[in-house]
């Protein structure tokens, strides 16, 4: 197995090359969860425990798509209500990207689903970083800005994790929902080379790639009868290293982009973690010593959403007025692959 992250003693003797993307800006954001909700008492039924999944992961409901809806449906509510908060059009997208990993089909890819039914004019791709997505996202439709490709992005994470999560685990049931976030990316209008991206990191390490693995689906290993009889087409969680991994990551790479950013922890205005589990949110916060106050949590009302998770706090925290016109966030996503992104926006 491979060490994923320098330790502290490691981190500090060991150069980084500082990676940024200034003179862009996020001009709207938007946000989408289903209507019904799934509280942890619905859940009893199954055989979970209600106060365990409390205790140990904070989530309280999730939203879950209903039977008619997939992630190309939450994906485009997201993008109407961005569209409308942003005051653009269809017509002003130049590009989309949708970040999931549970697409409607394997073709065509939901991104061109989702620019079909707003009617946009655009090229549009799909991206899976699982929970990592959004950040992934971010830093490519960013550069795509800076070099005068594109200047309106469409960026959506949206996922049904509810699809992939085997009914008859009781351990990985009650952590996932469904849910669609938005943000549209342009350049800096005013010239303003002092807003973006002011450093990040993307990070992977396939060799724990099986902690978090649907087995069956794709090619490797097709669907077959035998298959899902066993749930092999489900998700397959290996729940304690990825805990262990997760709060040991979050921590690191913040310090990491605050510290490429030439800035210090008291210096951001927002922490915009993925919203996994509120013991690793908890953990990464007594580790940084930073002010709960700044950090944005919303998974007791949603779960964990993956690709959606990001966004949709951004659009939260945006509301709440936690984020405004130039504040620095640092956002930090985290999950299967094992991936992770990181990076320190100011808006």
């Amino acid at each position: 197995m491979s060490t994923l992250l320098p330790n502290t003693e490691t981190s500090t003797t060991t150069a980084r090359t500082k990676r940024s993307v200034t003179g862009v800006k996020i001009l709207g954001s938007g946000s989408y969860v289903p209507d019904l909700v799934l509280k942890n008492e619905d859940l009893a039924e199954l055989g979970c425990d209600t106060e365990w999944i409390k205790q140990r992961t904070g989530i309280l409901e999730r939203r879950i798509a209903g039977e008619d809806q997939a992630t190309s449906d939450l994906a485009c509510e997201a993008a109407v209500d961005c569209l409308k908060k942003s005051g653009l059009k269809p017509s002003d997208i130049d590009l989309i990207i949708v970040a999931t990993m549970t697409p409607d089909h394997y073709a065509p890819s939901t991104s061109s689903i989702v620019q079909n039914r707003l009617g946009c004019v655009a090229p549009a791709f799909d991206l899976n970083a699982a929970c990592s997505g959004f950040i992934y996202g971010l830093i490519t439709a960013s550069q795509f800005v800076k070099a005068g490709c594109y200047k309106r992005i469409l960026l959506i994470g949206a996922e049904t994790m509810a699809r992939v999560v085997n009914p008859k685990d009781i351990k990985t049931v009650p952590l996932f929902g469904d849910a669609a976030g938005a943000v549209i990316i342009g350049p800096s209008e005013d010239g303003d080379q002092g807003c973006g991206i002011l450093s990040f990191e993307l990070g992977s390490d396939g060799s724990q790639g099986e902690l978090l693995l649907i087995p069956s689906g794709a090619f490797r290993e097709p669907v077959t009868v035998e298959r899902v009889k066993n749930g092999r087409h489900y998700l397959h969680m290996d729940g304690r290293p990825v805990f262990k991994w997760a709060v040991r990551m979050v921590a690191q790479a913040t310090r990491n982009v605050v510290e490429d950013a030439e800035l210090t922890l008291d210096d951001i205005d927002a922490f915009i973690f993925h919203q996994a589990n509120i013991r690793i949110l908890d953990a990464a916060v007594s580790d940084l010593g930073i002010d709960q106050n700044k950090v944005f949590t919303n998974l007791q009302n949603y779960g964990n959403t993956s690709a959606g998770s990001v966004p949709l706090a951004i659009d939260e925290a945006i509301e709440i007025g936690l984020i405004k016109p130039g504040s620095k966030t640092v956002l930090c996503g985290f999950g299967a692959g094992l991936t992770w992104g990181a990076a320190v926006f100011q808006w």
